[in-house]
């Protein structure tokens, strides 16, 4: 499945990278490779196959437990750059690009 040099850019302006011009068509064949290979797991015969489990470990099965240690909201967020009413403040990381 071949990228495109716009999906590419698309790509990249989606994920807030800068790349370079010259590299945008590697990374094109890059995406490409990468989807070809998804493509070629698709077509896997895995009829005869069982699906497998992960066994839980011990630690997930064990009791929640208080163990009377709390940090209260205020000492939690005495050494945050910004802070109010308790709660960290941070900047918004997400903008509409296409408004």
């Amino acid at each position: 499945m071949a990228i495109e040099r716009a999906e590419v850019e698309r790509i990249a302006e989606l994920a807030r990278l800068h790349l370079e011009p010259e590299r945008i068509e590697s990374v094109a064949a890059q995406l490409s490779k990468v989807l070809d290979f998804v493509a070629t797991l698709g077509q896997l015969d895995l009829s005869g196959c069982e699906p497998g489990e992960v066994a839980p470990s011990a630690d997930a099965l064990r009791a929640d437990a208080v163990d009377g240690r709390r940090l209260g909201a205020e000492a939690a967020t005495a050494g945050a750059p910004e802070a109010e009413h308790g709660y960290f403040l941070v900047p918004p990381i997400v903008q509409n690009l296409d408004p």
